[in-house]
């Protein structure tokens, strides 16, 4: 279930923030029980006091998961930087979060033919997982380092000609000790404000947006339910 302070369905398009006010910075937060988060709660918390900083949480807006495709195209051309702030759920994101990519980054929009809306954004992945970091390796129960579950976020930042960003992880946020968790929303926070003066940007490269033959897509541009 969602925080039990909604907002409604559809909510229109937020006005933009003058201008010398925004921060260029969308936040797509997607948690499906936010009174049950220990850590994810916080972060949010921490994003909508950020000067600036547009939130959009997920599981509030859409409890029917009935996205407004315009609406969310609208508010993600606007920004510099989209921070995907979630939990890790089975290896992965949120399915509210998944059909939002689903359904807003669509062809010719976001990539493919004519679809440079979010080319030369950054894309930041803010999570949390439930197991240890030390749980994360060959000889742990989840068989795999935490990067071998990072391809499909930076395939999906290359697609659409964006560049991904380190992300920002806290591992076994269950347990995790209460200073970790005050240190990690601090970095988080303070992230937000200094964005995008951060050092390890100045060694990133832009991301071109991967070419899409036209052949590979449907006739009619229809997206991948047509398959």
């Amino acid at each position: 279930m969602a925080e039990s302070i909604k907002q409604a369905p559809h909510a229109p398009l937020p006005a933009p923030v003058g201008e010398g006010q925004s921060s260029g910075i969308l936040v797509l937060a997607a948690h499906p029980n936010w009174r049950e988060s220990r850590v994810n709660k916080r972060l949010l918390e921490a994003a909508r006091g950020g000067g600036g900083v547009q939130v959009r949480d997920l599981y509030a807006l859409y409890p029917d998961y009935d996205i407004d495709t315009g609406v969310e195209q609208a508010v993600a051309q606007q920004a510099r930087l989209v921070v995907l702030l979630h939990p890790i759920q089975w290896y992965s994101m949120p399915a509210l979060l998944k059909l939002w990519l689903d359904e807003v980054l669509t062809y010719g929009w976001a990539y493919g033919p004519g679809g440079t809306a979010l080319q030369g954004k950054d894309l930041w992945l803010v999570a949390t997982t439930g197991g240890p970091e030390s749980s994360y390796h060959p000889q742990s129960y989840n068989r795999y380092f935490f990067e071998a579950f990072l391809p499909p976020y930076e395939q999906t930042a290359a697609l659409c000609g964006m560049r991904f960003l380190p992300p920002l992880l806290l591992h076994g946020a269950h347990r995790a000790h209460e200073d970790a968790v005050a240190q990690h929303v601090e970095v988080f926070a303070d992230r937000l404000r200094t964005y995008p003066e951060w050092p390890e940007i100045e060694d990133l490269l832009a991301c071109p947006a991967c070419e899409v033959p036209t052949t590979d897509r449907p006739l009619s541009g229809a997206d991948a339910s047509a398959e």
